[in-house]
């Protein structure tokens, strides 16, 4: 395995964690429960950190990339499959349905 992400921010550290979940790539999240520890232990010591298996890495990099913006392209709108809601590129499942945004090619 290998370490995809890293942030002091747990909450989207889990937000990636669920979007790869999504796209049915293997991943562990290390030190979920550590935060405890602050004061104590140093503090990049205890963030979490998102891993996935060696195979799936390109393919979670591209799609955190994605998803935090950092790949300097606005992501595309989308139609539900669906419900035929307009969804905004953002967002990786329909806010009325909950069907999951299309895969890229």
């Amino acid at each position: 395995m290998q370490r995809v992400y890293t942030s002091s921010d747990l909450l989207i550290v889990g937000h990636l964690a669920e979007i790869l979940k999504r796209r049915n790539i293997n991943h562990f999240v290390r030190n979920f429960y550590l935060t405890g520890g602050a004061g104590e232990l140093p503090p990049t010591a205890i963030w979490p950190e998102l891993w996935v298996d060696d195979e799936d890495y390109e393919l979670a990099r591209r799609l955190i990339g994605e998803v935090l913006g950092t790949t300097g392209l606005p992501a595309p709108a989308w139609v539900c499959s669906s419900c035929g809601e307009r969804i905004e590129g953002q967002f990786a499942a329909c806010w009325n349905c909950a069907t999951p945004a299309p895969l890229e090619d």
